[in-house]
């Protein structure tokens, strides 16, 4: 008697091979837009989470505590694309736009990730005492490649964030190319 081979054939190597093909087409697609949303939700959390840290830290500190954009996490860009990251600093001398003296202690830099764009309606978001009220604005969100629907981060008065899907108005939130 012959003994059998334990190898397998081309005909179930090439049927294997186009059965992985399939699944890959039909699955990466899924997965692209899967990995942009939580990359959105990575940067997102992180802005409200620097805000609620201002907020709490001008409240602890009872000085002002600001918010801007940055490119190098040393010193606040006077534009509103925060694209690049930000800084959360003590703003002793209050000045607006906010911006990093020397003397004035940086308390969290955030870089964001180049697949991510984020704008915002202002330059610098400050924070104060309970007694005054803070920078009220908008970010928005976005894929850079627009695999997911643009997302706000609304910040009241009071400083407060929130997450939002459209605009006030009911349209959708979208980043200028």
């Amino acid at each position: 008697m012959k003994p059998r081979n334990k190898g397998y054939t081309l005909y179930e190597l090439l049927m294997t091979l186009a059965l992985v093909g399939i699944v890959l087409a039909t699955g990466l697609p899924a997965f692209s837009g899967t990995l942009a949303r939580q990359t959105q939700a990575v940067e997102i959390n992180a802005l409200f989470h620097a805000v609620h840290l201002a907020r709490k830290e001008s409240i602890m500190r009872r000085k002002v505590v600001s918010l801007c954009p940055s490119r190098d996490g040393e010193r606040c860009d006077p534009a509103t694309d925060w694209s690049h990251g930000w800084i959360l600093f003590e703003n002793s001398d209050r000045d607006s736009p906010p911006y990093v003296d020397p003397g004035e202690l940086v308390l969290q830099t955030h870089r964001v990730s180049p697949d991510v764009r984020i704008q915002a309606n202002r330059a610098g978001f400050t924070l104060r005492a309970t007694f005054l009220r803070a920078t009220n604005g908008t970010f928005v969100v976005c894929d850079r490649r627009n695999r997911v629907p643009a997302k706000g981060l609304v910040i009241s008065y009071t400083g407060r964030p929130r997450v939002a899907f459209e605009r006030p108005d009911g349209t959708p939130y979208a980043c200028a190319e």
